[in-house]
């Protein structure tokens, strides 16, 4: 996060840090400390990864830490450490079993065996405590305990009982609930101090995308709203959704593509901090005009390809006269390949942000808006993410080019698969055009916020070996329809190929 989080809760205590970075950072520094917090989600959402994380963290700072399982062995929760690389020496594993108690149903005449069975499970988690004197406390999960009350009421007294026993002992207490029990079950929700919930939603295509959402936190200012997260090998990653700092950071100069023409055409320059968008139909150019903005100077940058090969894009800069690869060699610019179904919304801006933050990155490229759509599952408001996402690089006073295109090739009836000009600063406009029997590229600007710019339409021309911006196309009417008419001199038309106009 862009802001200072405080590590200490109103009462001034220390705030108890959950060793995932994300999370701690949506607390405003940790959880509120000797409190009882509510972990709950479907099976396979993270809880008990996070259950773990949280209490390997607090081993580090020397806590003595109790992980009560309920519902695993001991044999299992190690292999998940293992699976993490994680070791569980110096953590109290207690492996409680509901049935362990064979005569139950001989024994007691009076109760029902599950008013016994959920008595002797009390027992074990207050005697274990009383053994450890734990700082950490986790208890995995509470369906075990949720059917041998049977009814609610003696479900909620177990469980305020166990809370006031924490709390007169100054643990940090996480409860796992996996959701076994009827929808309309808010018991937990109502006793626990904290309660955050876990997600886990499956696409057609890619792994899952997982989020959380701080349903509750008393006396905490959270971040709210859901934010997503990835298991991996390691433990949970969050990723907190950007929030600008508020004032946009000022950079002297403007970005320049390095050709006259169409610097002059952009009204000298793109501005810092602020977002252009290159649209036209596929294959006309846009890649490469925006690429020759990367590329004119020694800036900083960062490629994200969604529809090109690595590769592919790297060898067409260069025989652009762009040097790219080693500018890539050299540090100047990375081109990461982003593969369909890999990354979540917030996982693609945290890469964005650690770029910026680490690296000092001032000019992104993502190649293309299309490609973004298809190969994130953004689930819903995908606007939004958008949004987010450009005005906390605006506000990094980062120059951010967006590449989209157009369904169709010529004509006035093509269309972007989603509208996001709103959003651009500057839009520059590519098009096919035919004339005298060929088919030629113009380029115009067709809006620009932080300043003046050509109204002009330029044809222009790539390769073979740069990029070439001619003279405004004065002499026709209609090239942005795709079929002019020319209204100049009869004089042969310029050839586009010709290396002298650049």
């Amino acid at each position: 996060m862009s802001e200072t989080v405080s590590t200490r809760d109103p009462s001034g205590d220390p705030r108890t840090v959950t060793g995932i970075a994300g999370l701690d950072a949506l607390l405003a520094g940790g959880l509120p400390p000797r409190r009882l917090h509510l972990v709950e989600g479907d099976p396979g959402t993270g809880k008990t990864t996070l259950g773990l994380q949280f209490l390997l963290e607090g081993h580090r700072r020397g806590e003595s830490c109790l992980y009560v399982t309920l519902s695993e062995t001991v044999a299992e929760l190690r292999a998940v450490a293992a699976s993490h690389g994680w070791s569980l020496e110096g953590i109290h594993l207690y492996e409680l079993n509901a049935g362990s108690s064979g005569k139950v149903d001989e024994e007691y005449t009076l109760y029902h065996p599950s008013e016994i069975e959920l008595t002797e499970m009390a027992k074990g988690v207050v005697d274990m405590t009383e053994r450890t004197r734990p700082a950490r406390v986790v208890l995995d999960s509470l369906s075990e305990m949720r059917l041998l009350a049977r009814d609610p009421l003696r479900y909620r007294r177990q469980i305020l009982s166990l809370k006031q026993y924490f709390d007169d002992r100054g643990c940090t207490v996480v409860m796992l609930d996996d959701h076994t029990g009827s929808d309309q079950d808010l018991q937990l929700g109502s006793i626990a101090h904290g309660v955050l919930l876990l997600e886990q939603t499956p696409f057609d295509y890619g792994r899952s995308r997982r989020r959380l959402r701080i349903v509750k936190m008393r006396g905490v200012a959270v971040i709210e709203g859901f934010h997503d997260f990835k298991i991996h090998r390691g433990g949970i990653a969050v990723y907190p959704q950007l929030i600008p700092r508020g004032s946009q950071r000022v950079r002297n100069g403007k970005l320049l593509s390095g050709i006259d023409a169409l610097d002059r055409l952009t009204g000298a320059g793109l501005s810092w901090g602020t977002c252009c968008l290159f649209l036209g139909p596929a294959g006309v150019g846009k890649s490469t005009v925006a690429a020759q903005f990367l590329t004119a100077g020694e800036v900083p940058g960062a490629v994200y390809l969604f529809d090109e090969r690595r590769a592919t894009f790297i060898n067409r800069c260069d025989a652009l006269g762009m040097e790219m690869s080693a500018r890539v060699d050299r540090g100047q610019i990375a081109v990461e390949q982003v593969e369909p179904g890999e990354l979540s919304p917030g996982e693609f801006a945290h890469c964005i942000r650690r770029r910026v933050e680490e690296h000092g990155c001032r000019i992104v490229l993502i190649d293309s808006l299309n490609g973004y759509l298809h190969a994130i599952p953004t689930g819903h408001a995908p606007l939004v993410r958008m949004h987010e996402l450009i005005a906390y690089l605006n506000d990094e006073g980062v120059a951010t080019l967006l590449v989209s295109a157009l369904h169709g090739f010529m004509g006035t009836a093509m269309t972007a698969p989603i509208d996001i000009s709103y959003l651009a600063d500057t839009v520059i406009m590519l098009r096919y055009f035919e004339a005298a029997g060929s088919v030629r590229k113009a380029i115009s600007v067709v809006k620009k916020r932080t300043g003046g710019h050509e109204t002009l339409i330029r044809e222009f021309a790539v390769g073979p070996d740069h990029l070439r911006v001619g003279e405004p196309l004065s002499e026709f009417q209609g090239v942005i329809t795709g079929v002019p008419q020319y209204r100049g001199h009869a004089e042969p038309l310029p050839d586009p190929d010709d290396r002298s106009r650049r």
